[in-house]
C-alpha cells in the first residue's frame, strides 16, 4: 500500500453518517470514489465535494487502496461487499476493507474470513458520536482486526475521528459498540425517569439538571438531552428504530455468550412502545414520552 499522504479510496454508503465521513476524507486530500444505492445522492455528494462515483460497489472499489463502508445492517453489508457486484470483487490483494456499519460480530468475522481468502484485509470499525460527531469529524471508532492491517488505515480514519482504537481481533469492534449501546440505553432510561419525576414533583426540570449535572449524575445524555426531553422535543438525533436494531444485535449476542442483559431487554421493549406511538424516527431520548401518556 502506498505511503504517500494522498490515498485512493472508495466510500460506500452516503447516509447521514457516511456522507460527512467521506467528505472529511476528500477534504484531507484523498481521492474519493463513492457509491450509493440512490445514485442521485452520490451525484449530489460529488457536486459538493468533488471525486467520482460508480454504478456498483465493485466498480467503486476497483483500483482503490482502501474501501470504506457505512450502510444499514448485516444484510446491507453482505449486499455491498460480497457477490459479483460487491466491493470485495473489485478489490486487489493487499487492499483493505473498513466497515463502519454497526452490525453483528458474527458478520465481522464472516467478512474477515471472506476477505482473507482473497488476500484482502478487513477491519470492523463501528462508530459512536452520531451525525453531529460525523459532521464535526469527531467520531469515536472501535476496531477489530489484524494489527498490521489496522495500522494501514488508522491514519485515514483520523480524518473524521477524535479517537480510533484497536480492540482486538475481528469482531472486537462490533462487540465494543454493543457495550456502548448497552450503556447508553440504561442511561437514557434513567434520565427519562428523572425528567418525568422532576416534572411530576413540580420542579423546574432545567434548573434541576443544571444543578445535578455538576455532580455524580452527570452524563453526555444529561448535558445534551435533558432540556429537550423536558420540552418534549425529539425531531433530531439518533432514531429509535436504529437503536432498536442495535439493541437487537446486543441481545442476540448476549444469548450466544450467556450474558444477562435484563435492563437492556426492558429498554428495548420501551422503545417498542415509542415506535407504537409513531416515534420510529424520534431521537432515542423520546423514552420520556411514553412516561407521560
Amino acid at each position: 500500500m502506498s505511503s504517500t499522504l494522498s490515498r485512493s479510496v472508495a466510500f460506500i454508503g452516503l447516509g447521514v453518517m457516511g456522507s460527512p465521513m467521506a467528505r472529511h476524507l476528500a477534504a484531507a486530500g484523498h481521492r474519493v470514489t463513492v457509491y450509493n444505492r440512490t445514485s442521485a445522492t452520490a451525484q449530489a455528494w460529488i457536486a459538493a465535494n468533488g471525486g467520482s462515483s460508480a454504478s456498483t460497489p465493485a466498480e467503486a472499489a476497483a483500483g482503490n487502496e482502501v474501501v470504506f463502508m457505512c450502510v444499514g445492517n448485516d444484510d446491507d453489508v453482505r449486499a455491498v461487499s460480497m457477490g459479483p457486484d460487491g466491493a470485495l470483487a473489485g478489490m486487489a490483494s493487499g487492499a483493505v476493507l473498513v466497515d463502519h456499519t454497526t452490525a453483528s460480530a458474527t458478520l465481522a468475522r464472516e467478512l474477515a474470513a471472506y476477505g482473507d481468502g482473497l488476500g484482502i484485509g478487513c477491519v470492523d470499525a463501528p462508530v459512536s458520536g452520531g451525525q453531529a460527531g460525523a459532521e464535526r469529524g469527531a467520531l469515536t471508532v472501535m476496531c477489530g482486526g489484524d494489527p498490521q492491517v489496522f495500522a494501514m488505515v488508522e491514519p485515514l480514519m483520523a480524518a473524521y475521528a477524535k479517537a480510533v482504537t484497536l480492540m482486538g481481533p475481528s469482531g472486537s469492534g462490533q462487540l465494543t459498540k454493543m457495550v456502548n449501546q448497552i450503556c447508553i440505553a440504561g442511561v437514557v432510561q434513567g434520565l427519562a425517569e428523572g425528567v418525568h419525576f422532576a416534572q411530576r414533583a413540580g420542579l423546574d426540570a432545567d434548573a434541576v439538571f443544571a444543578a445535578i449535572g455538576q455532580g455524580a449524575a452527570q452524563s453526555w445524555q444529561m448535558d445534551n438531552r435533558s432540556r429537550t426531553m423536558a420540552a418534549g422535543e425529539f425531531e433530531f438525533g439518533f432514531a429509535v428504530e436504529w437503536m432498536r436494531k442495535d439493541l437487537g444485535i446486543c441481545l442476540e449476542e448476549a444469548r450466544r455468550s450467556g450474558a444477562t442483559l435484563a435492563i437492556t431487554a426492558l429498554v428495548d421493549q420501551f422503545y417498542a412502545d415509542v415506535m407504537a406511538m409513531g416515534g420510529s424516527r424520534w431521537d432515542t431520548s423520546s423514552l420520556v414520552a411514553r412516561l407521560s401518556r
